[in-house]
């Protein structure tokens, strides 16, 4: 089975292990640690594997990264915040599936984490996508503790896509050590979080009319309501 980072509601300054132990901020996050927990409390019983993943990326992975593209799209300002140095590392939907068809044919038990190699600051993953979009795009800075307050502010609003997860960690590091999985089951990452970015923007902008008009679909394969976000869109 496969578990997303948000096992974890904070940053670290090295890479992640997994014998870290998890310490969620959100329910999604609970449930996936309760899940781990189940599954470590039956490991005489059944093999199982826990493949620990970033955010992942792949054509068509829309939610609160359409936000983003958005401002991509319309040449507005990119805000980070501070100066983006932070390093947030993603994962393939192509190198999970690889992880877990390595675990299942390898019948390995135990917990391992994927993502991308070569993580650079957020400021170098979003500069090449915006480029390759040809808008008038470009990024700029926002002072990270007042940010950070005002998304604190939003979220018992109900005003923000962003919940407390998000305002924890974007301006966090977060990698996954991935040498145990390399180690014993042969897997590597075949993208970098550039090359991963670029071609999920390249969806939204090849399908933006025809993604505006879904409905009852999946949280990830429709564009999250901007809220409050979007009178920073305007004046950007």
């Amino acid at each position: 089975m496969a578990r997303v980072l948000c096992v974890w509601g904070h940053g670290f300054d090295r890479p992640v292990r997994e014998d870290d132990p998890p310490a969620p901020c959100e329910p999604c996050g609970t449930s996936k640690w309760e899940g781990e927990k189940i599954r470590v409390a039956h490991a005489a019983d059944f093999a199982a594997t826990i493949i620990r993943s970033p955010t992942i990326m792949g054509a068509g992975r829309l939610g609160l990264l359409a936000i983003l593209f958005a401002f991509i799209a319309e040449g507005r300002r990119v805000w980070l915040v501070g100066e983006g140095r932070n390093r947030y590392q993603f994962a393939s939907v192509d190198d999970l599936i690889e992880a877990m068809v390595l675990a299942w044919r390898r019948r390995a038990s135990g917990t391992f984490g994927i993502g991308s190699g070569d993580v650079g600051p957020t400021r170098d993953t979003f500069e090449p996508v915006i480029a390759q979009a040809g808008t008038c795009a470009r990024t700029a800075r926002l002072p990270k503790a007042p940010l950070l307050l005002a998304m604190r502010a939003a979220h018992p609003l109900r005003i923000s896509p962003l919940g407390p997860y998000h305002y924890r960690m974007i301006a966090e590091d977060f990698i996954f050590d991935t040498s145990r999985i390399k180690g014993a089951l042969g897997w590597a990452p075949t993208l970098t979080n550039r090359e991963m970015l670029l071609a999920t923007y390249r969806y939204y902008a090849a399908n933006r009319s025809e993604i505006a008009t879904r409905r009852a679909v999946s949280a990830h394969r429709h564009a999250a309501n901007m809220g409050v976000i979007s009178l920073l869109k305007w004046v950007s």
